[in-house]
């Protein structure tokens, strides 16, 4: 771990970001150029003392996990992120797999699109980002671990799974979800990750066996739901996925479809996350 030189990383990278890069508003008495370091572990997800130690070359070596998460708070560019691993001590995450990271491209995309409802997905059903409208209509879909992680797993294996849509459109969902993950087995023959998430859903749910047993393919693009919110009732939402070209990412966008879906998103962005339970809705969308 190159401690001085991962400090210095930082240090510049941070000064380096407007806050409205990053949704922060940018008042005329602000002094610090850049980001404040507090704004820099809200974003991030830590502690402001841990931040401080990093930046002073104080700190023991960050996990994998805190360092992506700096690389998302500070929107580093792909090269960027590598060389932020590589100063930790670490390999940098490959481009496929469990500890892939959303594309800093996309990361960008979550910023710019403001009150807009997105998240960024892989092409196996892992949120890798998403941005303050998509938590406040989605919940938090970052904290899962293990099989969880992934949204077709949840909804094959937890009912509970189920309460984000209709009773009309489950059947429909599902199919989406089975399809598209038999795309992404197509694209990706031999690869251990994919063909260990079928072989684990297939051992696990029925439903999911049915369903995978009728070869559907389809990869997935654009669609109306009905999301069931627990605090506000059914909104309508137009879902529009913009993928990236090797397929291995997915940016998920959400508009809403009517007058009264508007009026509830706006109502979400007045209550805020208080009280709103981490990955409350577990169904991928």
């Amino acid at each position: 771990m190159q401690r001085e030189q991962l400090a210095d990383f930082l240090r510049r990278r941070r000064k380096a970001i407007r806050p409205a890069e990053v949704g922060i508003a940018d008042g005329p008495g602000r002094r610090t150029a850049g980001l404040r370091r507090e704004e820099v572990a809200m974003l991030a997800g830590m502690s402001v003392d841990y931040v401080v130690r990093l930046e002073q070359g104080r700190s023991s070596q960050p996990s994998g996990q805190l360092l992506a998460a700096l690389a998302r708070a500070l929107r580093l560019s792909d090269d960027e992120r590598s060389h932020l691993f590589h100063l930790a001590g670490h390999q940098p995450p490959p481009a496929d797999g469990v500890a892939r990271l959303a594309r800093a491209g996309l990361v960008r995309m979550l910023d710019l699109l403001g009150d807009t409802p997105a998240m960024v997905i892989s092409d196996l059903g892992e949120v890798l980002a998403q941005n303050r409208a998509s938590v406040l209509l989605a919940g938090d879909q970052s904290a899962f671990t293990g099989d969880r992680r992934y949204l077709s797993f949840r909804w094959f294996t937890e009912p509970v799974a189920h309460e984000v849509h209709t009773p009309q459109e489950r059947e429909h969902h599902a199919r989406q979800m089975v399809a598209d993950l038999r795309a992404v087995a197509g694209r990706r023959p031999g690869d251990r990750e994919v063909n260990g998430l079928i072989e684990r859903l297939l051992a696990a749910s029925a439903d999911f066996r049915r369903l995978w047993a009728e070869h559907e393919v389809a990869v997935r693009r654009a669609d109306r739901k009905t999301l069931v919110h627990p605090r506000v009732g059914p909104i309508l939402m137009d879902c529009e996925t913009l993928v990236t070209p090797d397929l291995g990412q997915q940016l998920l966008v959400l508009t809403p479809a009517d007058d009264d879906a508007r009026e509830k998103l706006a109502l979400l962005r007045v209550l805020g996350t208080e009280e709103f339970p981490t990955g409350n809705l577990t169904g991928r969308f």
